[in-house]
């Protein structure tokens, strides 16, 4: 509910946020490292391009399902700096533990 009031916020004011384009395929996401600015509000749009697969960070509000041939998005903005783990929570195979990628926030 915060994140859509921020959504609408952010488009009455004319603002929009930073898109960050992530893809998903068995066992990686690519980029597997994003950098992102304490405050700043970004939307992260994610791609399944083999299955299904999951993004989960739940300090940052991150937990998005996603299906192949479909983009899901989630706006951010995160309030504290730190380095954080984003993992796939949608068992995709024998490599699925390892699949993860790295938010760094300034």
């Amino acid at each position: 509910m915060i994140q859509l009031l921020l959504v609408i916020i952010l488009a009455m004011a004319g603002t929009q946020p930073r898109v960050v384009d992530i893809q998903a395929k068995r066992f990686e996401f690519t980029p597997n490292h994003i950098t992102l600015k304490r405050g700043e509000t970004v939307t992260l749009r994610v791609s399944a391009l083999d299955r299904d697969h999951g993004l989960l960070q739940q300090d940052l509000g991150i937990d998005l399902d996603l299906e192949p041939e479909r983009a899901a998005e989630v706006t951010i903005t995160p309030q504290t700096a730190g380095h954080f783990t984003a993992i796939c929570d949608d068992f995709c195979g024998s490599g699925h533990g390892n699949m993860k990628m790295t938010i760094d926030v300034e």
